[in-house]
């Protein structure tokens, strides 16, 4: 079952149990998902890659809103975004641990035979390519330029 077809059921079951919250953060990425579509002209399907770049996107704006509400002592907005952020998280893939991420990269860099921190954007690359939805990029970055300057 493909992102879109998912959203709509879950906004069958959000609408049913009337629960609003669920039901604007799922129209949200119904509507992200349809100016995907759009913008590429003649594909009535995004790939894989693009969903979950897509999801991403809106989880980071929704933890950025958030981040700024906090900020501006608006607890009640933030909590609104945050939770918004978690009904969406909900359909991307799990997230590796540091530990996993950390294994991860070291046996990349191994692999690629990267030895200093002028081999940074080969390894980000790679990882980036090969973790896509599992890990975020700034997390990816902040391991490889750890583990290459140790």
């Amino acid at each position: 079952m493909n992102l879109e077809a998912q959203i709509q059921d879950r906004m069958k079951t959000a609408m049913r149990a009337k629960d609003k919250k669920s039901l604007e953060a799922l129209r949200a990425v119904k509507s992200a998902i349809l100016l995907a579509k759009t913008e590429k002209a003649g594909s009535d399907e995004l790939s894989e890659d693009t969903e979950i770049k897509l999801l991403q996107k809106l989880v980071k704006q929704r933890k950025e809103a958030a981040a700024i509400f906090h900020e501006q002592n608006r607890p009640e907005l933030a909590e609104d975004e945050e939770f918004q952020a978690g009904i969406i998280e909900a359909f991307l893939p799990a997230q590796l641990s540091d530990a996993e991420l950390t294994d991860y990269i070291s046996d990349l860099i191994e692999k690629l035979g990267a030895t200093s921190i002028k081999d940074m954007g080969k390894v980000i690359g790679t990882a980036s390519k090969e973790l896509a939805g599992k890990a975020e990029g700034r997390a990816i970055s902040e391991k490889v330029k750890a583990l290459l300057n140790a």
